[in-house]
């Protein structure tokens, strides 16, 4: 594997442990109706992911916000921006690998990002706990 692709799967699982952290938080403030989009490299998508949530109300909206900021920040990463926390209708988190929007119902109803990305492919959050496969031994491995 050369050093490219190596510093590629590095970051990719990285990227993926910190969606795993942002989705725990949404789970723990009881966000609904969770939904993770893996962006196609031929969409011209600005990022990988798509973290996409409801909250019931303007106050657990910023909540579930407030917790998915915080998880990161004890793993030392910061978000790139934060928009739409005072409205809470629609609140964007932007980590650049992945984006976490957090909507009220209407709002989410209203932008409708699962058609508008449509090209997407839908991710089971279970996955991103999955463990990759390990590589058989080679063959030529030494004996003792």
């Amino acid at each position: 594997m050369t050093a490219q692709r190596r510093t590629a799967a590095r970051t990719t699982r990285r990227s993926r442990t910190q969606l795993s952290e942002a989705l725990a938080a949404c789970q723990e403030k009881k966000a609904e109706d969770i939904s993770l989009l893996e962006m196609a490299p031929s969409s011209g998508a600005f990022t990988d992911y798509f973290l996409i949530c409801s909250g019931t109300n303007p106050r657990q909206i910023q909540a579930i916000s407030d917790e998915v900021e915080l998880r990161l920040k004890r793993a030392g990463v910061y978000p790139n921006s934060i928009e739409g926390y005072n409205q809470a209708e629609w609140v964007l988190i932007d980590y650049v690998d992945f984006v976490v929007h957090i909507f009220s119902a209407a709002a989410r109803q209203y932008y409708d990002l699962e058609r508008l990305w449509k090209s997407a492919k839908k991710v089971e959050p279970a996955s991103l706990a999955a463990k990759p496969r390990r590589r058989a031994a080679t063959q030529g491995a030494k004996r003792t």
